[in-house]
C-alpha cells in the first residue's frame, strides 16, 4: 500500500460523502456549461485539499456537514482559480488534460469559472460557523493577490528570494491553510488549535509549491507540464533564484532578466536550467522543502498519538515526496 493509499484509507467512510456533496453541486440545466463541468470533473486528482480539511476536522474530532460544505467549497474555488490562471497564462494543459480554454474559448473558461466561484460561496452559506465566510474571503483575496504580484514579477527585472516565498504563500499555501483551518473550525472552538492548524496548512503548502516547481527542471511525462514552463511564461522559481545569487554569472543573469521579460529563447532557458541544477539549485530548493516538512511535522508534536495524526504525518511525507 503507498502513501496515499494509507491517507485515504483514514477517510475511507467520509470521502464518499465528500464525492456525492460534490456532484451534487456540479449541475446545470445549461448542455454547453454541464459538458464542460463534466470535463473539469473528470480531472478530481488526489482530493490532497479536501483531504486536509477532514484530517484535521478528525483530528480535532469527526467529519461533519459543515466540513463536507467547506472542503466542496474550497476545492470549488481551487478549480474556478485554475480555470481561470489556464487563461491569463495562456496555458494549453493542465496536469495532463487540455485546459478548457484550449477546448472552448477563453470566454467559455472565464464565465465557467465564475460560475465554479459561485458554486463555491453557496455552499459556503451552508456552512453554519460564521467564521467560515472570513475565512474564504480571505483566501480569495491572496489568491488573486498572488496572482497579480506573480504578474508584476514577470515585469520586474529584481530577482528574489523573499518574492518567490510570497508569492507561493499567497497562489498556493494560503489556500492549504484555509483546507486546515477550516476542518478545524468545523469541529472545534479551541482557537490555539485552529491557529495551529493553519499554520500547518501553510507550511504543508509552502513544501507542495516548491516541490512542483523543482519538477519544472526536469522531463518527465507523468508530471503534466513541460519542462521549463515556468521560465517560458516569464517565472524564476527557487532553485534558480538561488543558484544566480550563490554564483556571479552575468551570462546567466542577463537570461534570467531575458525570461523575466519573456524574450529567453529555448536553448538559453535550456541552459539557464542546466546553469540552476549544476550550482546547487536544486539541492538548496529541497533542503529549504524539507526543512518545511520538518516544521509541519513539528506543529502536530501537540496532539496525541492517533491514527489520525499519523495519516498528517505520512500526508506531509507525501508532499515532500511526490514524483508528480
Amino acid at each position: 500500500m503507498d502513501t496515499l493509499q494509507q491517507i485515504r484509507q483514514t477517510l475511507e467512510s467520509e470521502m464518499p460523502d465528500f464525492i456525492q456533496t460534490w456532484d451534487q453541486c456540479m449541475h446545470s440545466d445549461n448542455r454547453l456549461l454541464q459538458e464542460v463541468l463534466n470535463h473539469v470533473s473528470s480531472r478530481k486528482g488526489k482530493m490532497m485539499r479536501p483531504s486536509l480539511t477532514m484530517l484535521s476536522a478528525k483530528l480535532c474530532g469527526s467529519v461533519n456537514q459543515d466540513t463536507l460544505y467547506s472542503a466542496v467549497a474550497l476545492e470549488l474555488m481551487h478549480t474556478a482559480t485554475l480555470i481561470h490562471d489556464d487563461v491569463v497564462d495562456e496555458s494549453d494543459e493542465r496536469r495532463g488534460l487540455t485546459s478548457v480554454n484550449k477546448i472552448y474559448d477563453n470566454k467559455i473558461a472565464v464565465l465557467v469559472g465564475d460560475f465554479i466561484l459561485a458554486l463555491a460561496i453557496e455552499n459556503v452559506s451552508k456552512v453554519q460557523n460564521d467564521r467560515f465566510s472570513g475565512v474564504i474571503a480571505e483566501t480569495t483575496q491572496e489568491l488573486a493577490s498572488g496572482e497579480l504580484l506573480q504578474l508584476k514579477s514577470v515585469h520586474n527585472q529584481e530577482i528574489s528570494e523573499d518574492v518567490y516565498f510570497r508569492i507561493i504563500y499567497q497562489k498556493t499555501a494560503s489556500l492549504f491553510a484555509a483546507c486546515a483551518k477550516s476542518g478545524a473550525l468545523s469541529a472545534t472552538t479551541d482557537e490555539d488549535v485552529v491557529k495551529r492548524l493553519s499554520e500547518f496548512g501553510k507550511t504543508i503548502g509552502l513544501c507542495f509549491q516548491i516541490r512542483d516547481d523543482i519538477f519544472d527542471y526536469y522531463e518527465s511525462a507523468e508530471i503534466g507540464k513541460p519542462t521549463g514552463n515556468d521560465m517560458k511564461e516569464g517565472k524564476l522559481t527557487l532553485p534558480v533564484i538561488f543558484a544566480l545569487q550563490f554564483v556571479n554569472n552575468p551570462e546567466m543573469l542577463r537570461i534570467a532578466k531575458a525570461v523575466k521579460n519573456l524574450s529567453a529563447s529555448e536553448t538559453e532557458i535550456a541552459q539557464l536550467i542546466e546553469f540552476a541544477k549544476q550550482n546547487g539549485g536544486i539541492e538548496y530548493a529541497e533542503k529549504r522543502m524539507f526543512e518545511l516538512a520538518d516544521d509541519a511535522k513539528a506543529l502536530l508534536s501537540v496532539f496525541p498519538d492517533s491514527e489520525i495524526k499519523s495519516a498528517l504525518l505520512l500526508y506531509v511525507d507525501y508532499v515532500a515526496r511526490r514524483t508528480l
